[in-house]
């Protein structure tokens, strides 16, 4: 297996705390402190970070809130590349902001539309190509931007319905990160059945749960640590005794045994490929 050079930093998505359930009014923001790491692991304030808000129904609005975010912190080369169409993914100035990008920010929104605009575009492979070859490169996403770095992504479900079989519809991501399904605003949006479904569709892959505020740094394509102010909930059902996904009919209630579950937060890691959990002493710092 080759090893992975480049840096994941999936997070689970911040809302602002708008009174509207509307887009406008409930713009994607990420805490200062995510976005710290962001810039600390694509090289510092002087990194070149271009923002990509496809994933938005507003992405003008979108995009300005990242440059004002990473202003705020300092950073100096900030740039939106707004991609509307798999035309959009071919153009020579968006094969050029790729290519000279120290870190790329996918925004929240829609992350159907991130796979069906970038997927199999030759900005996707360039991503791909530099994220697996060269050490620094970092992609963050949050909310769908985190969703997206998977292979079998989660498109949409229902919460209200869990454990149900029918409740959680996939789709195919960017496949940065294959042997993971992400899902995000796990917690506030109890989103638990609908991982649990897309882990008994895949058992053989890891699901991560993100809450708001709170994200992960993916060294190597396996290594990862927790930061943020939330948790991680971890689902491995590589030791599923019993698992009727396939047989039952849509709308049934579902049996998984022996799925386990970690709850993992700030500072704690987690080993994909072996499964391994290393949590923090109790008294360690906040990172």
């Amino acid at each position: 297996m080759q090893k992975i050079k480049g840096t994941l930093i999936p997070i689970g998505g911040n809302e602002d705390k708008g009174l509207e359930d509307n887009e406008m009014y409930t713009l994607e923001f990420i805490d200062e402190g995510i976005l710290y790491h962001v810039v600390k692991e694509a090289g510092g304030v002087d990194a070149n970070i271009v923002v990509i808000p496809t994933a938005s129904s507003i992405p003008e609005e979108v995009g300005d809130n990242y440059l004002s975010a990473f202003k705020t912190l300092g950073c100096k080369n900030v740039s939106v590349l707004d991609i509307r169409s798999k035309e959009d993914s071919e153009k020579q100035e968006s094969i050029d902001l790729i290519k000279s990008a120290n870190c790329i920010m996918f925004s929240g929104g829609n992350q159907s539309k991130i796979t069906d605009k970038i997927g199999g575009t030759t900005i996707h492979n360039i991503l791909l190509d530099r994220y697996i070859n060269e050490t620094g490169f970092v992609i963050a996403g949050t909310s769908a931007g985190a969703m997206v770095m998977a292979k079998e992504m989660i498109a949409g479900g229902s919460a209200s319905e869990a454990f149900i079989k029918g409740a959680v519809n996939m789709y195919k991501g960017l496949s940065l990160i294959p042997s993971l399904i992400i899902d995000t605003h796990f917690i506030k949006r109890g989103r638990f059945g609908r991982q649990s479904e897309a882990i008994a569709k895949f058992p053989s892959l890891v699901g991560l749960g993100l809450a708001e505020d709170t994200g992960l740094i993916i060294k190597n394509g396996n290594d990862c640590t927790i930061i943020g102010s939330g948790m991680v909930i971890v689902f491995d059902g590589s030791q599923l005794t019993h698992n009727n996904e396939k047989v039952l009919q849509e709308g049934t209630p579902m049996t998984m045994a022996n799925l386990t579950v970690h709850v993992l937060s700030n500072g704690d890691q987690y080993d994909i490929k072996n499964r391994k959990v290393t949590v923090l002493p109790i008294e360690a710092p906040f990172i």
